[in-house]
């Protein structure tokens, strides 16, 4: 039975304008009302408070504060939101992240249309939703859990991690975290001695070995 998203309102934020005009029209299609789009994740913590949807559907890679940190904000103000993250990218860190930080569903971007629907219906009746090909793999990486450095790192640090790694300076992470640029040195710090990196383009290349960015 396909799934009905009929009285569901929507906020999209995806940083592609194309990509959200695809979800818009998919989403839409199923009966949902699309409320409004951002494209960052500022953006999307402000349109979700000023139109309090009863999904919020973010991609984890955008500009800014990115889907992480947005996904953070949003919960320290509106504890009760649901938001399913999507990403193109498969590794277990990030949807093992999202959820932990309080994402109530995740999905790869490369899923079929038809998963998409199901699961912001299954997130606006407020229930947990995993991409089924990723299930399988946050179990073994839990059974491997302390092989990989990045599992080293605090959530704060992952999150200054990714934007370091795709190539936001010290100050621009600082703005957009709402903290002071010592305190994202302090990090940066403790980020490079787990990781074993000695400056900004080996974070990046571990990032890309991880799959967590595109090279």
């Amino acid at each position: 039975m396909t799934a009905t998203l009929e009285n569901v309102r929507l906020v999209l934020a995806d940083d592609h304008a194309i990509v959200r005009m695809g979800f818009r029209m998919l989403l839409e299609g199923a009966g949902a009302t699309v409320v409004a789009e951002a494209g960052s994740g500022e953006e999307a913590v402000s349109c979700f408070a000023g139109h309090l949807p009863d999904v919020l559907v973010m991609d984890v890679t955008m500009p800014g504060l990115g889907g992480l940190g947005a996904l953070e904000r949003l919960l320290s103000h509106h504890g009760n939101a649901r938001v399913l993250m999507l990403s193109a990218h498969d590794d277990p860190q990030i949807p093992t992240r999202a959820l932990k930080a309080g994402a109530t569903g995740y999905l790869c971007k490369r899923a079929q249309p038809s998963e998409l629907v199901r699961a912001v219906a299954q997130v606006a009746r407020g229930r947990r939703f995993l991409d089924p090909d990723l299930a399988s793999q946050l179990v073994l990486a839990q059974f491997g859990k302390g092989a990989d450095p990045i599992d080293a790192l605090t959530d704060k640090e992952f999150a200054v991690f990714l934007q370091l790694a795709k190539g936001s300076n010290v100050q621009e992470v600082a703005d957009s975290h709402c903290i002071s640029p010592s305190t994202v040195g302090t990090h940066l710090y403790h980020i490079k001695q787990k990781l074993q990196a000695a400056n900004a383009a080996q974070l990046a290349l571990i990032a890309v070995r991880a799959g967590l960015i595109e090279a």
